[in-house]
């Protein structure tokens, strides 16, 4: 394994989309200060959610009263899209952009387990998406019920994207906590870290070692767990990021696995 995929085990907080941890280079002023990354239009783009998304969108030329139309007339109807531009950072257009794409693909207003098992397939076909597409959809599945809501969809799609470091990083606690019990335990976070490495697949550059998500995980869990109580809170996962720079430079994996 190569140097600078070595060098980045012990801080990221994924790896990212070759299998390596964050690289926090390029992330520094020229004095070592460092930056906060910046989310543009094009990075927003890497999200394999909304490539989904937009890749499945009508053709542009409906106005927005088509649009509210359509949010009318589905079997689950969302928050109409003046709701969900003040609920989110995205605007009315990409909303709209967003919403026609989410009908395409599904009709009744709701996403699946399925669904999110088959948009993952497609975007990391060398490696096995099944299991992280599980627990992401987990995630976004707020209220437990087996279903994804578009406004869900849209609210959690926000946080990962344009939200603050402190969303992000609650977010990323509540992926990490597999069974909602308000704590991370170091076999949740196991089962996390190997599901990514599975659906980067065998064929990553630099090569990643077969031990890389326990070694990952080991290091990682040893600065969370700052009272070695055998469980990370929220308090100490969100504080542990913020004081770890290789942490904060790692946020932006999810452009790249979410």
């Amino acid at each position: 394994m190569q140097a600078d995929g070595q060098k980045g085990v012990d801080g990221g907080l994924l790896p990212d989309a070759n299998g390596r941890d964050g690289d926090p280079s390029g992330q520094k002023e020229s004095d070592g200060k460092w930056q906060k990354p910046r989310i543009s239009r094009k990075s927003l783009m890497k999200c394999c959610l909304v490539k989904w998304i937009i890749a499945s969108a009508a053709p542009q030329g409906s106005n927005s009263a088509d649009s509210d139309l359509e949010l009318a007339m589905v079997r689950h109807q969302p928050e109409g899209l003046e709701q969900l531009q003040a609920q989110t950072k995205f605007t009315r257009k990409e909303l709209q952009s967003l919403y026609r794409g989410f009908k395409n693909e599904c009709p009744s207003g709701l996403v699946d387990e399925e669904t999110f098992k088959s948009i993952y397939s497609q975007f990391f076909p060398q490696g096995d998406a099944t299991t992280y597409a599980h627990f992401l959809f987990n995630a976004f599945d707020m209220d437990r019920n087996g279903s994804i809501r578009f406004e869900d969809f849209v609210i959690g799609l926000s946080v990962l994207l344009r939200g603050s470091v402190t969303e992000k990083l609650r977010w990323a606690f509540n992926l990490y906590d597999i069974n909602k019990d308000g704590y991370i335990t170091k076999e949740e976070m196991l089962a996390i870290m190997k599901s990514i490495y599975d659906m980067m697949g065998r064929y990553t550059f630099p090569c990643v070692k077969d031990d890389a998500a326990f070694e990952h995980v080991e290091k990682f869990f040893q600065k969370m767990d700052r009272n070695r109580d055998g469980v990370v809170t929220i308090d100490e996962f969100i504080e542990t990021c913020q004081k770890d720079e290789n942490i904060m430079s790692s946020m932006q994996l999810f452009e790249n696995v979410i």
